[in-house]
């Protein structure tokens, strides 16, 4: 269940709209995004730095790490590439 939880500035922690959830940082740029069904993520979701930096790229089935997780460095670069399966590392690119 999503609430509607707010930083003590009056910024939203988090927002529920139609399947897709995004999560804030307290400055109101976005944290993470992703797709929210049955009360747990699913799908591609996409994690940020507070700069705005795009720092993570994973999905996820039945709210458990599934598939491709790319991470980048603060160049921009790949850090780790690495695949999942229920949860488990099945392999490092």
């Amino acid at each position: 269940m999503i609430n509607d939880d707010y930083y003590k500035n009056g910024q939203k922690i988090q927002e529920l709209k139609d399947n897709k959830l995004t999560y804030y940082f307290k400055s109101g740029k976005i944290k993470a995004e992703g797709i929210y069904e049955k009360n747990q993520m699913d799908g591609e979701w996409k994690f940020y730095r507070e700069t705005g930096q795009l720092w993570q790229v994973g999905n996820f089935k039945n709210g458990k790490k599934n598939g491709s997780w790319v991470r980048y460095n603060k160049n921009d670069q790949i850090e780790y590439d690495e695949v999942f399966e229920d949860d488990k590392k099945l392999k490092k690119k």
